[in-house]
């Protein structure tokens, strides 16, 4: 999966020290997840109705 020009970033409620993950959504089709502590390690990809499926549920909603 070709992730260039992804543009990640982190819950405006992350901690300070980093502990927590990225999400790239700005790419058509495709969504990158990634550890915030190993920007370089692999990532995880799902499709948007995917992730909006996950977050969905993680709210409660």
């Amino acid at each position: 999966m070709e992730l260039t020009g992804a543009t990640w970033r982190k819950s405006t409620r992350s901690g300070t020290q980093g502990d927590c993950v990225e999400v790239a959504d700005n790419l058509p089709g495709v969504v990158g997840i990634r550890d915030s502590k190993d920007p370089t390690g692999p990532v995880l990809t799902f499709s948007p109705d995917s992730w909006r499926a996950f977050i969905t549920h993680a709210k409660g909603r």
